[in-house]
């Protein structure tokens, strides 16, 4: 499934969380029984960017947004690692990631040179993505790291 399947699915999921449901479904990455996933997400934050944690239902996930509203911030850990591209690449927090930004407000934004590759949908109108990526940025950076973002003008004599 490409990845901006995956963010359909997940705005979908986190679209469907109405009323009093305090827990968000989504779906499970490839890859979430990694060992290395779940060193990410027993210390995922109880709040993120102003927005408290709820409850998911898929291991390897996380889900941060007001108790009965939309998830503004999703992360799912174990999706497949992104291999090279010509997408916009940065760095937050000494961490690479992949911004994929065709749902804009809504963005998703995938580890670069991590496996297993973390994955976060994020919604720019409630959250500022910096915020978001600064927090988990400590968790990812726990992840093996064996490629990293480059431009033309690095790579260029």
């Amino acid at each position: 499934m490409s990845r901006v399947a995956r963010a359909l699915v997940g705005a979908v999921a986190a679209a469907s969380v109405t009323g009093c449901a305090t827990t968000v479904s989504l779906p499970t990455a490839k890859d979430a029984n990694d060992p290395l996933c779940a060193e990410v997400t027993v210390r995922l934050p109880a709040e993120v960017a102003g927005q408290q944690r709820r409850w998911t239902d898929a291991q390897a996930t996380g889900a941060w947004g007001p108790p009965g509203g939309d998830s503004s911030v999703i992360l799912t850990c174990g999706v497949e690692p992104p291999g090279p591209t010509e997408a916009r690449c940065i760095t937050v927090g000494g961490v690479d990631w992949i911004v994929d930004d065709s749902q804009a407000p809504r963005y998703l934004v995938t580890s670069y040179g991590r496996t297993p590759a973390v994955e976060v949908f994020l919604d720019n109108e409630v959250v500022a993505s910096n915020d978001v990526l600064t927090a988990f940025a400590p968790l990812v950076q726990q992840l093996p790291s064996d490629r990293a973002c480059t431009s033309a003008a690095s790579v260029l004599p």
